[in-house]
């Protein structure tokens, strides 16, 4: 019953007129010890002038507190504020008491009211500090009780740098978290065994289980905001394993105006552990780039397409125009424009493997910078469907570079792909095809041609990531074709930011590279998915085995043989050094597999394929039988 009362009494603020009667009493009691300081702690002054002195002292201390209001602040939450407010008041109590001790010399208007000047500064400081830490000391008794009787989860913070700091403050302040923090993490040896806030730094190595059941630790918070990815993911590896609940400070630039909530301290994501350092544009050369533009987006319903769309909407282009053959989600992005209320957008479903259409298009709205992401880019069903595969990704993307000429477009940008590198597949080699012609067109006409190649981006469609998602919430097994496959990640804004800052700094020619980090094991993201989705391997979810899909690689790359790059002034972009082309001879080899897809002999298309890109060798694939016959 003691308990549950003194929880209901803490659990609420205290009411301003006991602060107040407290700070009185303070005030009462060090007026008194400053006498016993003054006569070196003795009796040898005249207690019945105190006496008479002391009621206007308690005047001056509420009439100063009643202005200044530094009674009113939350003690629980008492901070450099409140201690700013308590000085103040003591500084106004201490003019009123010395203003009326000179008063009272000069005019003799109340007998025995002479206190020494010594004596109100020493009351001042004693006040200041006897105030202050008065208010610290109610805050940390608060916390104690708080965190012994109100406690339902105990945490762990991983970083004990400012953004740890942060973090322990806003969760030991925050009235609506029942919570006790029991310590910190942290990497540098410096901070190790050492204590914050009367608070352990411990070490990784020393987060066993044994003891997260010792110290009944139910959640980990990792708050480091600069971090490597790697890293990130060998900590979440290790704290995903014991059990408990691992979380994640969000970036700053994701905190709701510039402040740390609670509410958004989540559970950790995938997403999470791959999203990389924030990405500095130059945003004059971007506004430059667009602004009173007119820019067309094919593919812009897809992943890419769409996010390029909402990024190149925050600049004053003339008009943005929308085209995709898929009609929903096509209708879906113009409806999100809607809702968001941006002008100039025209969305049109249209194909661009029909030439007529698409010329049509380019005619009426006489597009500036055109943005070439249609693709077909599902490396098996293109490994089964070549025709489809050559008519999108060569064919769709000749008539759109020839248009481009035609219509004296500024710019066209293509979206590429690392699978286009080396290929190993028919989806890779027609990447790498277009590649070819877009190179090959370059100096045709006044449109410059830039391509930017690029690794697997999250969330996409066809990703990895949403894929584990639907077999985790099926219940599994999540399917990874090979134990060692590992590939480059990406998120889908980060892509498309470089793939605009790269389309400004093109001059024409360029095939552009972006800094992917890492490339990382599959199966280990499949691993921290299980375990960061509160399950275990492989008690609760297995991980099969399937075997590599016909034309997979077990690691892809972002540059061909022979090629290397060379820095740009964006640490995050770089231009591939490609072997150089015969352009005449490459467009005359890619109209005739425009002319042999027609036909329909898949073997023969693929036969042709392999002879514009020498480099495309077929791996667990029907097709492997081509190689060994050409050679």
């Amino acid at each position: 019953m003691l308990k549950k009362g003194l929880k209901k009494l803490i659990s609420k603020n205290a009411p301003r007129w006991l602060v107040l009667i407290i700070d009185i009493y303070i005030v009462t009691n060090t007026f008194f010890l400053a006498y016993f300081i003054r006569f070196n702690f003795t009796l040898n002054f005249d207690r019945s002038a105190l006496l008479v002195q002391l009621p206007y002292v308690i005047t001056a201390a509420l009439v100063s507190f009643l202005i200044i209001g530094s009674y009113k602040g939350i003690i629980r939450h008492t901070g450099v504020k409140d201690a700013i407010h308590v000085f103040l008041a003591n500084m106004l109590m201490l003019a009123l008491l010395g203003g009326f001790v000179i008063l009272n010399r000069n005019f003799n208007l109340i007998a025995k009211f002479t206190i020494p000047l010594s004596i109100l500064v020493i009351h001042f400081l004693l006040n200041t500090i006897a105030l202050i830490v008065s208010r610290y000391l109610f805050k940390e008794i608060y916390r104690y009780l708080i965190s012994d009787i109100k406690s339902n989860k105990r945490i762990l913070i991983y970083g004990a740098g400012d953004a740890g700091l942060l973090t322990y403050s806003v969760l030991t302040e925050d009235k609506d978290n029942d919570i006790q923090v029991v310590g910190f993490m942290d990497d540098d040896n410096n901070k190790r065994g050492k204590q914050i806030n009367g608070l352990k730094v411990y070490e990784l190595k020393n987060i066993t289980p044994k003891f997260v059941l010792e110290k009944k630790i139910d959640e980990i918070i990792i708050s480091i905001q600069k971090i490597k990815p790697l890293r990130l993911i060998e900590i979440v590896d290790k704290l995903s394993s014991l059990s408990v609940k691992v979380k994640i400070v969000p970036p700053v630039k994701n905190w709701i105006e510039n402040k740390l909530n609670p509410q958004q301290i989540k559970s950790v994501h995938i997403e999470d552990l791959l999203g990389r350092d924030p990405i500095a544009l130059d945003n004059s050369i971007l506004k430059k780039e667009f602004n009173n533009k007119v820019v067309l987006i094919t593919g812009a319903a897809g992943s890419i397409g769409s996010e390029i769309a909402r990024q190149i909407t925050n600049f004053k282009y003339q008009k943005l125009i929308l085209i995709d053959q898929s009609e929903s989600e096509l209708y879906n992005l113009q409806q999100y424009f809607i809702h968001k209320k941006t002008q100039n957008i025209t969305a049109i479903v249209a194909d661009i493997r029909t030439k007529k259409r698409m010329e049509s298009i380019v005619q009426e709205y006489q597009p500036t910078i055109i943005f070439h992401a249609a693709a077909y880019k599902h490396v098996p069903l293109m490994e089964d469907n070549p025709y489809e595969a050559v008519r999108v990704n060569v064919m769709g993307t000749k008539i759109m570079a020839d248009l481009a000429i035609k219509y004296t477009v500024d710019k066209f940008v293509m979206v590429s792909t690392d699978k286009a590198v080396n290929p190993t597949n028919v989806m890779g080699a027609t990447k790498r095809i277009a590649e070819m012609y877009i190179n090959a067109v370059n100096n045709k006409g006044k449109t410059k041609f830039i391509t930017t190649r690029f690794g697997n981006v999250l969330g996409s469609n066809g990703s990895v990531i949403p894929i584990f998602q639907s077999q985790i919430k099926n219940g599994g097994p999540l399917t990874v074709t090979h134990k060692e496959i590992t590939r480059y990640f990406m998120t889908i804004p980060e892509a498309c930011q470089l793939v605009l800052e790269a389309g400004a700094m093109g001059s024409g020619g360029e095939i552009f590279v972006f800094d992917m980090g890492e490339s990382i094991k599959i199966y280990d993201l499949a691993l921290n998915m299980i375990r960061l989705s509160g399950l275990n391997h492989p008690e609760d979810i297995d991980i099969q085995i399937t075997g590599l899909r016909p034309g997979e690689k077990i690691k892809e790359e972002l540059l061909g043989n022979g090629e290397n790059t060379t820095a740009t002034y964006h640490d995050k972009i770089m231009i591939a050094t490609v072997k150089k082309i015969e352009s005449s001879l490459v467009t005359k080899q890619i109209n005739e597999l425009c002319n042999f897809n027609n036909e329909l002999n898949f073997e023969l298309i693929v036969v042709k394929m392999k002879e514009i890109v020498p480099e495309f060798i077929s791996n667990n694939s029907k097709y492997e039988m081509l190689d060994k016959a050409i050679n």
